[in-house]
């Protein structure tokens, strides 16, 4: 089915939008909202968790109460094409790397990060990210401020 493009009507949109915003809520209250039953939502879960749209459910941590309060956006430079499998390997090793993304432009990699403080943030900077063997340089953006954080939306 991932071939081909889901189809996804009101009453999926509906069970998405709910779940997408409390992933515990209950499946009754969802059906008794679209007016359908329990099993039937049941059934649209598991056509859209086999369709490969539904990637599991998380809970989302808030880093703040843990005292990260530094968020970073890292381009980084590399010597080589050749050295990006290796450069993605040593990233995955820094706890503070939470999402890497291999780029058009500037950088070869465009991370993101979380550190406790800035002061944090320059160790993790120069002694793991740019003590990797083919890093070149990078450029740091640090956030002051997130306004948007969300899914795709219907």
């Amino acid at each position: 089915m991932k071939d081909k493009e889901l189809h996804i009507d009101g009453i999926d949109k509906i069970i998405l939008q709910h779940l997408i915003h409390d992933a515990r809520i209950p499946i009754l209250s969802i059906a008794k909202e679209v007016g359908i039953s329990g099993a039937a939502i049941h059934q649209r879960l598991r056509k859209l968790e086999a369709s490969g749209l539904l990637k599991g459910s998380k809970f989302v941590l808030d880093p703040k109460i843990l005292g990260y309060k530094t968020l970073a956006f890292v381009g980084i430079f590399l010597d080589s094409a050749g050295i990006y499998k290796d450069a993605i390997e040593k990233l995955k090793s820094i706890p503070e790397v939470i999402e890497s993304h291999y780029t058009t432009g500037d950088y070869a990699i465009f991370i993101k990060i979380l550190c406790k403080d800035n002061e944090h943030l320059m160790k993790v900077l120069n002694h793991q990210i740019q003590a990797i063997k083919g890093v070149s340089r990078t450029e740091t953006f640090i956030s002051l401020d997130q306004q948007i954080d969300r899914q795709i939306g219907f």
